[in-house]
């Protein structure tokens, strides 16, 4: 099963638009992350809608951070990407008859429900900023927005 990236793909370009002078173009973004500009646009359509980006159109325009990164925790991101599923994992329900099935069936939905309190509780408690201060930028960057090998431009 493919993973959901949505999540950190925008936690990735927002950190870099924190860092970041000026506006971000759907183009420099969608090369950054091998993406579509189009699919950018649409995901950050949604960040936008939350008021956590701004966006210009035209020439010279693009997106640029709405708050600060200390405003933002992997809550807020997560739930304006649309809530991507946690878990590749959950109940099966081919036999909808069969009691061992459904006894099964509750208990995953049981702990499955628990691991995602507990889950949005911590993303509340952690900022883009938390994330930030981790990041050591590479030698010669002076605000951590060159891209080195990991990132494309």
């Amino acid at each position: 099963m493919r993973q959901d990236s949505r999540l950190s793909r925008m936690l990735h370009v927002l950190i870099h638009m924190g860092r970041h002078k000026g506006v971000m173009t759907s183009d420099l973004i969608a090369t950054m992350l091998d993406a579509n500009p189009v699919v950018i646009r649409r995901t950050m359509a949604g960040l936008r809608e939350e008021g956590y980006v701004h966006s210009e159109r035209g020439h010279g325009g693009g997106w640029t951070l709405a708050r600060p990164l200390e405003e933002l925790t992997l809550l807020d991101i997560y739930r304006a990407v649309g809530e991507p599923s946690i878990f590749a994992v959950g109940p099966a329900y081919d036999m909808p008859g069969c009691p061992i099935e459904k006894a099964v069936n509750a208990t995953l939905e049981d702990v499955f429900s628990d691991a995602e309190k507990r889950l949005m509780e911590r993303f509340a408690g952690v900022t883009l900023a938390d994330i930030a201060k981790t990041f050591v930028a590479p030698e010669g960057a002076q605000d951590g927005t060159q891209h080195g090998q990991s990132c494309r431009p």
